[in-house]
């Protein structure tokens, strides 16, 4: 007798083979069989529907979310079964009771997290990496694997100097202790950033970037003890293009570890050919000399809408105007009036910062596909870009900009689109490419700009339903099981006889996006972007339904997935 029987859907299993109509048997919260069955507590009628294996998303910052919302809402609506957290170099452990106030501001920097939701939401019944994974399980809503974070290592070891300074000897040794007892717990491995855009709540470098790369080196070794794990690497010149150095550094990185090394940054962006050629030929000398290096993909545009009240962190990279939301909004106000001030907001949006001992080098969004979304004052402009309009007032960009915020009290919104017919070309490119992961949501951060959470829906919808640049299966294996076999997670991403029922059911017919919105469903009511998909009919973890119709059914089915093993 099976628990559950998932009766006449197109069932694609992950493995890239071709798809079939069949019944899918859940008993004991694993896949018990796939054919036609007859015997169930409960049959499900998927006839018209895809019944696929949950979705695996590497690269997310949920840790801090997780301690207090178990279902890594907005993931799970997407079909997202299961999640790698700590990414770059930022886990919640291990963390003193010193620093809780630091890593809530560290996270509300660097991830764009709300301080006040993370006050009031984390529960702090933890300090070591191994008691954070014993808190959380039994806790969870979805299944969840974690990285060990450089900066919070640093530190738990080094207090503040860990912003200041190399490690000394001892420390780095604590350090490679400390890692290697995470492994033995079940760590997903080990996370750093040396990028320049990341930068602390005081403005220093986070403490990863104060290590040098022999410290990186040393850490990760001590993670491939431990393995099979990942180690995930944000290079310093990740955002230019990945220099000669930094190059050398990630086929060390592969070669000391043993391990696979997840990088960012490396896909193909658009009137930049030379630029990916050149990348894909480094990927595959990495592959001749016997490193493994992966690069997240995103696949999806961004479509991030902002306005002056709320500010906004996409111009982070631009003196003058990332001092913006900082300010009191009257004090904003005035400043976008002030004829003075406005000179050095155009010479900001002119030169773009692009040392990283200036600050953040994040590079701004093209104002060619920066649009109005909605303005009060100016309903005219609307689906108009910055670029338009400035070109058609014989105006600078900049200008454009401050008069609709101030004619309309800070209120008008922007949109940030970066989808075009080149966008489109490049990243079906790059796609094809074995070295790319789909995926790159962020899910857990940023949620004061966007809710990277709907890639997984965008990918299914706009690349595999409606461009067909993948045969469906192949598509649904490249977000499955390709990520399950990268992150160390040998029984997930499939659904095959024996293997965890994690499983996503929808109708193509349906599937979309629904429209972004605002919603207040976090501790203290503060506010967060959101996208819930259409025609995702159900979502199981473990054989348990935690989604069904777009809603959560509350059932904690999820589970601390052990990727590190002690050693032998």
């Amino acid at each position: 007798m099976f628990d559950t029987i998932i009766r006449g859907g197109r069932v694609v299993d992950g493995s890239g083979l071709p798809s079939r109509t069949a019944d899918v048997g859940i008993k004991l919260g694993l896949v018990a069989d796939v054919g036609r069955l007859s015997g169930a507590r409960e049959t499900i009628d998927a006839d018209g529907l895809v019944v696929m294996p949950g979705i695996i998303d590497v690269h997310t910052h949920y840790d801090p979310q997780l301690t207090f919302e178990p279902f890594a809402t907005s993931s799970c609506f997407h079909g997202v079964t299961a999640v790698v957290a700590g990414n770059c170099g930022y886990s919640i452990a291990p963390c003193a009771r010193k620093d809780h106030d630091w890593l809530i501001e560290l996270f509300a920097r660097v991830e764009g997290m709300s301080p006040n939701v993370l006050r009031e939401g984390l529960p702090w019944d933890w300090d070591t990496f191994p008691s954070l994974l014993k808190v959380l399980d039994g806790r969870l809503g979805i299944n969840a694997a974690f990285y060990v974070g450089h900066s919070a290592l640093r530190r738990f070891v080094m207090g503040d100097g860990a912003s200041e300074r190399p490690a000394t000897a001892p420390e780095l040794e604590h350090m490679r202790t400390l890692v290697r007892d995470a492994m033995t717990e079940g760590a997903a491995g080990f996370s750093s950033s040396q990028a320049p855009t990341h930068v602390d709540q005081a403005g220093r470098p986070v403490p990863s970037r104060r290590a040098p790369f022999e410290e990186v080196a040393t850490l990760a070794e001590a993670a491939g003890e431990r393995g099979p794990a990942t180690i995930a690497f944000l290079a310093e010149s990740a955002v230019q293009g990945y220099d000669a150095q930094d190059r050398e550094r990630l086929i060390e990185l592969a070669r000391r570890s043993g391990l696979p090394v997840i990088v960012q940054g490396m896909g193909f962006r658009p009137g930049q050919r030379a630029k990916w050629e050149d990348q894909v030929r480094f990927l595959e000398e990495a592959r001749q000399r016997g490193a493994a290096i992966f690069s997240m993909l995103r696949t999806q545009p961004f479509m991030r809408p902002f306005n002056w009240r709320r500010g906004t962190s996409l111009f982070d990279g631009v003196v003058h105007w990332r001092d913006l939301p900082d300010l009191p909004p009257a004090e904003r106000l005035a400043r976008l009036r002030d004829a003075k001030f406005r000179e050095q907001l155009r010479w900001g949006l002119d030169h773009p910062n692009t040392d990283p001992k200036l600050g953040s080098t994040l590079p701004p969004p093209a104002l060619d596909r920066v649009f109005v979304d909605r303005s009060a004052a100016r309903p005219d402009a609307v689906g108009r870009s910055l670029a338009q309009l400035a070109q058609e007032q014989r105006a600078h960009p900049a200008d454009v900009m401050c008069d609709l915020a101030v004619a309309d009290d800070l209120e008008t919104q922007f949109l940030w689109n970066s989808e075009s017919p080149e966008w489109i070309a490049a990243s079906a490119e790059a796609q094809q490419n074995p070295h790319m992961i789909v995926g790159t949501g962020d899910g857990g951060a940023h949620a004061d700009r966007d809710d990277g959470a709907e890639w997984s829906t965008y990918y299914l919808r706009s690349w595999l339903l409606d461009r067909k640049i993948l045969p469906l299966e192949e598509g649904v294996r490249r977000i499955t099981r390709v990520p399950a076999l990268l992150t160390g997670m040998r029984d997930r991403g499939t659904l095959v006889r024996g293997c965890p029922a994690d499983i996503m059911m929808f109708d193509p017919t349906r599937l979309a996006l629904g429209k972004k919105q605002l919603v207040r469903d976090m501790p203290g009511g503060e506010e967060r972007w959101q996208v819930r998909p259409e025609g995702v009919v159900r979502v199981f973890v473990n054989g348990r339904t935690i989604v069904a119709g777009g809603e959560l059914t509350g059932e904690t089915a999820g589970r601390v997935l052990k990727i590190g093993t002690p050693p032998s």
